[in-house]
C-alpha cells in the first residue's frame, strides 16, 4: 500500500512542478504577444509617405526591409504565438487534471488508513 502512495505522491509532485513550468511559459508567450501587438500598432501609426521601406533591428545593426514584408513577418509571429499559447493551455489543463486525480487518490489512501486505524 505504501508503494502505491509513494507513486501517487511522486505523480502529484511531478504534475505540480510541470504545471508551474507550463504556466510560466504561457505567461512568457503572452508577454511576447503583447509586445508584438504594441509594435504592430505603433508601426501602423507611422505614415507611409510613398515609401514602403523600413528598418528591422538585427542584433546591433539594422537591415532595410519592405514594410509589407515586416507586416507579413509580424502576422506570422502572431499566428505562431497564438498556436503555442493554445498548445500550452491544453497541456496545462491536462496537468491540472492529472494533479487533481493524484490528489484524490492520496486523499482516498489517507482516509482508508484512518478508517483502518479507527477500526483497530
Amino acid at each position: 500500500m505504501s508503494n502505491l502512495s509513494d507513486d501517487t505522491l511522486r505523480k502529484a509532485v511531478t504534475s505540480q512542478k510541470q504545471l508551474s513550468i507550463v504556466k510560466a511559459q504561457i505567461a512568457s508567450k503572452e508577454k511576447e504577444r503583447k509586445i508584438l501587438s504594441l509594435t504592430v500598432r505603433e508601426l501602423g501609426s507611422v505614415p507611409t509617405d510613398g515609401q514602403s521601406t523600413m528598418y528591422k533591428g538585427v542584433g546591433k545593426m539594422f537591415i532595410e526591409q519592405d514594410r509589407a514584408e515586416i507586416n507579413k513577418e509580424h502576422a506570422s509571429q502572431e499566428k505562431t504565438l497564438s498556436e503555442e499559447i493554445s498548445n500550452l493551455s491544453k497541456k496545462a489543463k491536462y496537468l491540472e487534471k492529472q494533479f487533481d486525480e493524484a490528489n484524490g487518490q492520496l486523499k482516498d489512501i489517507f482516509h482508508s488508513q484512518q478508517r483502518q486505524a479507527a477500526a483497530q
